[in-house]
């Protein structure tokens, strides 16, 4: 059962209790945190176990106050601290970097590659053109001599094949 100590020193908390959080607003920069570390100083004065041995209750209040602000802090700056921590080493981990997704990578282009394979010379062109070298349509027609629209027709022809190249190779009708 808790014991509530001196009336004297909870007394000196009631009546100071604005001061107080003034001053560790200050001392923590937010006023919700002043609030939080004062009803600590609350508890920890309820818990003194002998009144006689302060000679100044608002003194003492103010110093318990402070000390309670200062160990607040510290632990903030640890868990900040920490929390950098855990985010420097997840930038660091490449979840996609692992030997398994290196294999179905590897796997995934041999597929593609195999598709590509049999596209008519022009499709596969005028796909790859598009998609890894990011040229326009009219800069495709230009390069293979061919109708801007024949080109989206070879783009278009090469994405179905690849498709249900990719579906046959997995099973799916």
């Amino acid at each position: 059962m808790r014991r509530f100590a001196s009336s004297s020193l909870l007394q000196s908390f009631q009546v100071h209790y604005a001061d107080l959080l003034r001053f560790l607003a200050r001392r923590l920069g937010d006023r919700q945190r002043a609030a939080d570390v004062a009803q600590d100083t609350w508890l920890r004065l309820a818990d003194h176990p002998n009144e006689n041995d302060v000679l100044d209750p608002r003194a003492y209040l103010f110093r318990v106050a402070g000390n309670l602000a200062i160990d607040n802090l510290r632990r903030e700056g640890r868990l900040a601290e920490l929390h950098v921590e855990a985010t420097a080493a997840d930038e660091l981990c490449d979840p996609l970097a692992t030997p398994e997704s290196h294999v179905l990578a590897h796997e995934s282009l041999e597929l593609l590659d195999a598709a590509l394979d049999q596209l008519p010379v022009n499709a596969r062109t005028a796909l790859l053109l598009n998609r890894l070298d990011g040229l326009t349509h009219a800069q495709i027609a230009r390069r293979l001599g061919v109708s801007e629209s024949m080109v989206g027709k070879y783009i278009v022809q090469a994405m179905r094949h690849c498709l249900a190249w990719q579906r046959q190779q997995a099973g799916v009708p």
